[in-house]
């Protein structure tokens, strides 16, 4: 085992956290058998936390990437941040969202939710579902509230990071985080209503983002990052971190700030220590793929499975359930959902989302000369 400075300094000047695209590759599936087994209760209501490692990887991945750019270039330029975001979210997102108006126009029998999913459309437009779509009953596109959730992290943490110094910046996330743990509580005891406004926004900060930042801060100095790799550093952390996260699914009363703790300390453990034990299989070509264009997988997927349940016969699931259980009935809904998915995602990043992409490098610090050898550090897919 190398000492932790210079692992350090290998973390510092790692051009891809390859590992990265396996995780994401995990959180998409989750969230898809989450969706295939809707109405089935049990462990696969809690597969929807695979958001909530979505939301580690971001957390972490953008802190790591906005404190190399100051440090390569002694600034963080937000145009350019906003620019390469933009180019990566926007095109499939608002495409994705147009496809469902005119599906949702021309289409939808229920006239209330036509109507509701039209009166929710400027709150889709704008990223802001998570503070005015109520998600009771059926919301079309309700899916949009993680989104949400991303973007505004977005907009509020680059601008930290760049006017704040270490130690402001650290004590901001830290109220973020304290904020996003305590407000749920302080809804159980009545102290904030979530039927208006100014509830939802303080209930909408998510302690898997705001962990993700701080593992991300602490990891950049050589201080921190000795003691995480003394923790996480270990060629077993991240197997044993994973193995915990499926323990957490499996029991019924596990908080969602455990799930946000484990999830944050799996995306640590498989950045700091790239030979780890799950490397094999995080790297394997075809996860990586799925992990490449979980962004599309997560945006489509529910119209696959709408698709996929509009496609199959009637008689033959009727027979899959009574001889084999719903059960079955869920699992090729899962397969199929999740492979039809894919393949659209896949047809989506090479023919669509890839022109927009190219454009990034037009605003990549890391492409640009600077007066000092830059470090660069990225997930092999687009952050």
């Amino acid at each position: 085992m190398v000492s932790s400075s210079s692992a350090h300094q290998r973390f510092l000047h790692s051009r891809f956290f390859g590992g990265l695209d396996g995780l994401r590759c995990l959180s998409i599936v989750a969230v898809v058998l989450h969706h295939a087994a809707s109405s089935h209760h049990g462990v696969f209501v809690r597969f929807n936390q695979g958001v909530s490692l979505f939301f580690a990887i971001s957390g972490f991945l953008i802190t790591t990437l906005l404190l190399r750019e100051r440090d390569s270039r002694g600034d963080i330029s937000l145009t350019g941040f906003y620019a390469r975001r933009s180019l990566r979210i926007f095109p499939l997102y608002y495409a994705v969202l147009g496809l469902y108006t005119l599906l949702v126009v021309f289409l939808e029998k229920d006239v209330q939710a036509r109507m509701d999913f039209l009166h929710n459309l400027p709150a889709f437009l704008t990223y802001t579902s998570n503070w005015f779509v109520s998600l009771e009953g059926r919301v079309i596109f309700y899916f949009a509230w993680s989104l949400a959730t991303e973007e505004q992290f977005y907009l509020l943490w680059p601008p930290v990071m760049r006017y704040a110094r270490a130690a402001g910046a650290l004590a901001f996330m830290s109220g973020v985080l304290a904020l996003s743990l305590l407000a749920p509580l302080a809804v159980r005891a009545g102290y904030i209503d979530t039927h208006v406004l100014w509830g939802r926004i303080l209930t909408s900060f998510h302690p898997s983002i705001s962990m993700g930042c701080l593992a991300a801060l602490v990891a950049h100095s050589s201080r921190g990052f000795a003691w995480l790799y003394r923790v996480l550093g270990q060629a077993w952390s991240a197997p044993l971190a994973l193995l915990l996260v499926a323990g957490a699914f499996f029991w019924d009363s596990t908080p969602k700030a455990l799930f946000s703790l484990l999830f944050t300390a799996l995306v640590v453990a498989t950045c700091i220590r790239p030979d780890h034990v799950l490397m094999p299989v995080l790297g394997l070509s075809w996860v990586r793929y799925v992990g490449t264009v979980s962004y599309g997988v997560y945006l489509l997927h529910m119209l696959v499975f709408n698709l996929v349940r509009r496609a199959m016969p009637r008689p033959f699931t009727s027979l899959l359930e009574s001889s084999l259980g719903s059960g079955m009935v869920v699992f090729v809904n899962f397969v199929l959902g999740l492979g039809v998915s894919v393949l659209l995602a896949g047809l989506s990043h090479r023919y669509f989302e890839s022109r927009f992409l190219a454009w990034k490098e037009h605003f990549d610090w890391r492409t640009k000369p600077s007066p000092a050898e830059p470090v660069v550090s990225s997930s092999n897919s687009p952050a």
